[in-house]
C-alpha cells in the first residue's frame, strides 16, 4: 500500500481547521465515546466495521449544531437543485424510465406532480436530477463525493416509504457523510485518473447508510449494506473525453443514490456483504484507486466532523471551473474591461484541471459546464450565476468559443487534485496584465452562504414556481428538523 501523504495531510488540516474547534465547540459538547478516536471503540474487525459501527451509533444528540446546520442547508440546496433540474431533457428521460418500471410506491419526484414510485426509483430519479445541471453540492477538500444528490435521494426515498422525520432525515444524511466523505478522500486523489467517476463509486456507501439509518438499521446491517454497496458502485470517465454521450455522468450520480436504498434493502432482507469492503485486499479502495492511505479512513471520526466540508456551489457548472470563473469576475469588476479587450487568458491550477477539464471546445451544453476554459469565457458575456445561461445552444456561441481559445492551462507543480485554488492572469490589448488568486468562492466552507444567499439560489433554481410557494417552502425545509414526517415534500408540478 502507498499512502496518500499529501491528500491526508492537506485534507486533515483543514479538517482542523472547519471541525470542532474552529466552530466553538467544547468537549463537554461531545460525548465521551464520539471524542474517542473511533478506533479504540469498534467492536472489532477492520475499518469497514469501526465505521459501520460509528455510522449504527450516532443520534441527533450527538451533532453539533453546525453540523445540523450544515446538513440541512445541503438539503435545501439539493431539492432547489432537483427542481431545476427536472425541467432538463436528460432528467425527463429518467423521470419516465422511473414512472414506466417503479408504479405503486410511497416516494414523490419532486416537481413532477405525478404518482409515487417505488423507493429506489425516486432515488434514481433524485440522484439525476440533483446533478442535472452541474448544480448540487459537494465537498472542500474534494472527496469525490456528492452529499444531497445521493445521500438525500435515497434518504427521502426511504423516509416517504416507511416513514422518518426530518431529525432523522438529518441523522441519516451526517452518518452516511460522515463515512462516505472520508471513504472518498482515503482514495479519491487517484479515482478518476484511473477511469472512474468518483461520485458515482463513493456515493453508494452514503447513499445505503443514510437509507439504512432511515430504516432503524443496527450495526450489523450497516455492515452488510456497505459490504453490498461496494459491489455497486462505477461510472467511467469516458464522458470528458468523448464527443457525445455526456447525459451519462448525471446518471453515475442517481444510480449511487438507487444503489444505496438497493444495498439497504437487501441487507434489510438478510443478504450479506463483505465486512472488509472498503480496506481488504480486493476491496474498494484497492479496486478503484492506485494510491491510498487507509488511516483517513477513522481518523478523528466522531471528532472531526467532515459534514462540515460541504461546499455549495454558486455557479453552475463544474467546480474546477468555481475559483477561476470567480476570479474573473472579480478582475473584470475592479478593471473594467470588455471582452473585447482580451488578448490571452492563463490558468494555473493542479493537473487535473489542466487536463480534464481542458476543453476549449465542447462538443455539447453538458461538457460546456465540464470545460474551465469554456466556463471563464462564458463569465465574460453571460451571467454564471443564472442556470439558463448555460443553455442547449451555449456551446455554439462563437463569441466564447473564440475567448476560450485565448484560455491557455499551466499545471502548478505539486498541487494535489484535491487543491482548487486557481490563478488567473490576464493580458489586455492595452498592454495592462491582471492577476487575481482564488483560493475560496461564495459557498465554500470558509466563505459559506449565508440564509439570504441560499435562499436568493434557491428561489433562482426555482423560478419556475410560485415565488410565495417557493418561499414557503424555502422557510419549511429551513426547519426541516421539526418536522415529523416527510409526506409533504412532494411539489407538484409547475405547469
Amino acid at each position: 500500500m502507498v499512502a496518500n501523504d499529501k491528500l491526508a495531510r492537506r485534507a486533515f488540516l483543514k479538517t482542523a481547521a472547519v471541525g470542532a474547534g474552529a466552530i466553538g465547540l467544547t468537549p463537554e459538547w461531545i460525548p465521551e465515546a464520539r471524542a474517542a478516536d473511533a478506533g479504540k471503540h469498534a467492536t472489532g474487525g477492520g475499518q469497514t466495521v469501526t465505521l459501520a459501527d460509528y455510522a449504527a451509533a450516532l443520534r441527533y444528540e450527538d451533532l453539533p449544531s453546525a453540523v445540523v446546520r450544515r446538513t440541512t442547508d445541503c438539503i435545501t440546496d439539493t431539492v432547489a437543485a432537483i427542481l431545476y433540474g427536472e425541467r432538463l431533457p436528460w432528467s425527463r428521460i429518467i423521470i419516465a424510465h422511473a414512472q414506466r418500471t417503479g408504479p405503486g410506491g410511497k416516494s414523490h419526484i419532486l416537481g413532477t406532480g405525478g404518482a409515487p414510485v417505488q423507493a429506489p426509483l425516486a432515488a434514481l430519479a433524485h440522484g439525476a436530477m440533483a446533478h442535472a445541471f452541474e448544480l448540487d453540492n459537494l465537498t472542500d477538500p474534494d472527496s469525490g463525493s456528492h452529499p444531497g444528490a445521493t445521500m438525500f435521494s435515497s434518504a427521502l426515498a426511504v423516509a416517504q416509504d416507511q416513514g422518518g422525520s426530518g431529525r432523522d432525515l438529518i441523522t441519516a444524511m451526517a452518518a452516511g457523510g460522515e463515512v462516505m466523505i472520508r471513504i472518498g478522500s482515503a482514495g479519491k486523489d487517484t479515482i478518476e485518473p484511473h477511469g472512474f467517476h468518483a461520485p458515482g463509486a463513493t456515493g453508494p456507501f452514503g447513499a445505503a447508510i443514510a437509507a439504512g439509518r432511515i430504516r432503524k438499521f443496527d450495526a450489523g446491517k450497516i455492515r452488510n449494506a456497505m459490504g453490498i454497496a461496494g459491489s455497486l458502485g462505477g461510472g467511467l470517465m469516458e464522458f470528458a473525453r468523448a464527443p457525445d454521450g455526456a447525459m451519462v455522468k448525471k446518471l453515475h450520480l442517481g444510480r449511487a443514490a438507487e444503489s444505496g436504498v438497493l444495498a439497504a434493502s437487501l441487507a434489510d432482507g438478510g443478504f450479506t456483504g463483505p465486512s472488509t469492503v472498503v480496506e481488504g485486499q480486493e476491496g474498494w479502495l484497492h479496486g478503484f484507486s492506485n494510491d491510498w492511505d487507509t488511516d483517513i479512513l477513522t481518523r478523528g471520526l466522531g471528532r472531526d466532523y467532515l459534514m462540515l466540508h460541504i461546499m455549495l456551489k454558486r455557479f453552475a457548472c463544474h467546480i474546477t471551473a468555481h475559483r477561476p470563473v470567480e476570479a474573473m469576475l472579480d478582475l473584470r469588476r475592479d478593471n473594467r474591461f470588455s471582452p473585447d479587450d482580451v488578448q490571452s487568458i492563463v490558468i494555473a491550477g493542479n493537473r487535473r484541471m489542466a487536463t480534464t477539464n481542458n476543453i476549449p471546445v465542447p462538443a455539447d451544453a453538458l461538457l460546456a459546464q465540464y470545460s474551465i476554459p469554456f466556463c471563464v469565457a462564458l463569465s465574460l458575456y453571460r451571467n454564471p450565476v443564472d442556470p439558463d445561461s448555460f443553455d442547449d445552444q451555449v456551446h455554439r456561441d462563437a463569441r466564447i468559443l473564440a475567448t476560450a481559445a485565448k484560455v491557455k492551462m499551466d499545471i502548478v507543480d505539486g498541487q494535489p487534485n484535491d487543491d482548487l485554488t486557481s490563478v488567473v492572469s490576464v493580458v489586455l490589448k492595452d498592454g495592462r496584465k491582471l492577476t487575481r488568486r482564488a483560493t475560496e468562492f461564495s459557498g465554500t466552507p470558509a466563505n459559506p452562504l449565508d440564509e439570504a444567499g441560499l435562499r436568493e439560489k434557491f428561489m433562482l433554481l426555482a423560478k419556475r414556481y410560485p415565488a410565495p410557494v417557493m418561499g414557503r417552502l424555502f422557510d419549511r425545509l429551513q426547519r426541516i428538523e421539526t418536522e415529523p414526517n416527510l409526506d409533504w415534500l412532494l411539489v407538484p408540478s409547475p405547469a
